[in-house]
């Protein structure tokens, strides 16, 4: 099978994003990892599938798989690119798109500068929700990794997130705990790790070591989980501009309830072919 894909980037958060609206496309998990692989096939974070929609309220239907070929249900940073790709691609011309993803509807807004505003839903902090282990809820928890005990923000973004606060990213044990955090039992379904530093009250450095991709250049939904963890604690204020090492991110949330809406750049990378 010879399959036409695009790649792209948010923020070095990089995608092969795969057009199955005009084209039929059926992969399997090892046709999904070939493509991810930085070796041998494409090399991704993740790979991005555009289909037809199945609901009468949607635009599109948006499929995402990470790099080690297992589907998860949210990624703020491909969302973005999204838009993009449908716009470039002649999709669609609307500047306000409704995506149906695996974890309910999204809505995507291209900004006349070039940058994807995305409505990313509710934040939802229930343990059973995210999915988490903990007997009730609480704004932060004490999690056992490697005998060491890190306090950190449970948070479900569309996908599970857990936040902490270090004194400096750049010397955060990112690469050692981000995969016992990952893998952690309290987590059924996995986690994406996330590690903060706060610069100011409407500040943050952040890096992202992602389930089921190792830490990116970016992680949207990351970014997300982050600002919302810091203004539950009361640290920041409702509007965050977020440092990633691929560049930045504009985050705002107006507290319980209420969407956290994102805003950040797409870019495409170049158009191509692969055998499979």
């Amino acid at each position: 099978m010879r399959l036409r894909f695009t790649k792209m980037h948010g923020l070095g958060n990089d995608f092969v994003v795969i057009d199955g609206v005009s084209q039929s496309v059926s992969l399997s998990p090892d046709q999904l990892r070939f493509l991810g692989d930085r070796h041998f096939g494409v090399g991704c974070d993740q790979i991005l599938l555009v289909e037809p929609p199945t609901s009468p309220d949607a635009d599109f239907r948006y499929r995402i798989f990470n790099a080690d070929g297992g589907e998860v249900e949210q990624c703020g940073n491909g969302s973005r690119c999204f838009v993009r790709f449908v716009h470039e691609k002649g999709l669609s011309d609307k500047r306000t798109i409704r995506v149906e993803t695996a974890n309910g509807m999204i809505v995507l807004q291209m900004q006349v500068d070039g940058t994807v505003t995305v409505d990313m839903g509710a934040p939802r902090f229930a343990p059973a929700d995210i999915p988490f282990e903990a007997p009730a809820e609480a704004v932060t928890y004490l999690l056992d990794v490697a005998g060491r005990t890190v306090d950190i923000n449970a948070i479900s973004m569309g996908n599970p997130h857990a936040v902490q606060i270090v004194d400096n990213v750049d010397t955060a044990p990112v690469a050692t705990e981000g995969p016992l955090i990952e893998h952690h039992p309290r987590f059924p379904q996995r986690v994406n790790a996330g590690f903060m530093q706060i610069v100011n009250r409407g500040e943050i450095r952040l890096r992202v070591f992602e389930r089921g991709a190792g830490e990116t250049l970016a992680c949207g939904t990351g970014a997300c989980a982050a600002a919302v963890a810091g203004i539950e604690r009361g640290l920041l204020d409702r509007e965050v501009l977020v440092h990633a090492r691929g560049g930045d991110l504009r985050i705002r949330w107006d507290g319980r309830g209420q969407p956290v809406m994102m805003t950040g750049p797409a870019t495409t990378v170049f158009d191509s072919e692969i055998e499979l």
